[in-house]
């Protein structure tokens, strides 16, 4: 014999759990919309002053390897300033950089930084120097504008000016190069640095 059973009653949540769910689904769109506006400037200022005594001291070396091995100690301690300053400004600012926009906002620029590590070493091996400040200019302002889309707006424009001395540094003698990284990794990041230290506050 056949037993029909009636519908079976739909398990509605309480209005507490609809409001928690309706809160969390907010919260989420409100964090992919959001800016990531956490970007250090005094960070990038203090890079900035780095990046200007590297070049100094790059430009008196008598080789290029000992030039080159310069950049690579000034790219760890700018990494390194970056990523405690940063930290620094998220937690006082209460953003989270695993999540929403912070986290956006790094993995977009680190594939053009992991890039232009390993063309570095391909390219120094290969005793092929002369492309590398180039190169750094051109990836780095690439993962910039890329990163600095989820980001203030002004991030992406310190993008197009690192693009912009990339195009100048191929028409640019090598003996200029130290120049052009000076200028740009020293000036931009102090410039820019600043205004986004004044306009959003440290």
């Amino acid at each position: 014999m056949l037993i029909e059973h009636g519908p079976v009653p739909r398990r509605t949540q309480s209005p507490q759990n609809q409001a928690s769910e309706h809160l969390r689904f907010i919260r989420d769109v409100m964090e992919r919309s959001a800016s990531f506006t956490a970007v250090p400037g005094w960070g990038m200022v203090v890079v900035g002053l780095t990046a200007l005594s590297a070049a100094w001291i790059a430009s008196i070396q008598d080789s290029p390897d000992a030039s080159l091995m310069v950049w690579f100690i000034e790219a760890s301690i700018a990494v390194m300033i970056a990523v405690l300053t940063l930290y620094w400004k998220a937690r006082k600012s209460g953003v989270s950089l695993t999540s929403g926009p912070g986290r956006k906002y790094i993995l977009t620029l680190a594939p053009s930084l992991v890039a232009g590590l390993l063309f570095t070493v391909a390219l120094w091996q290969a005793g092929n120097t002369e492309l590398l400040a180039t190169l750094w200019l051109l990836l780095y302002g690439a993962g910039t504008i890329t990163g600095g889309a989820s980001s203030v707006r002004v991030i992406p424009a310190l993008g197009v000016c690192f693009m912009m001395m990339g195009i100048v540094s191929l028409f640019v003698a090598p003996v200029w190069m130290n120049v052009l990284l000076a200028l740009s990794f020293g000036g931009l990041h102090i410039g820019f640095g600043l205004y986004i230290a004044r306009k959003y506050g440290g």
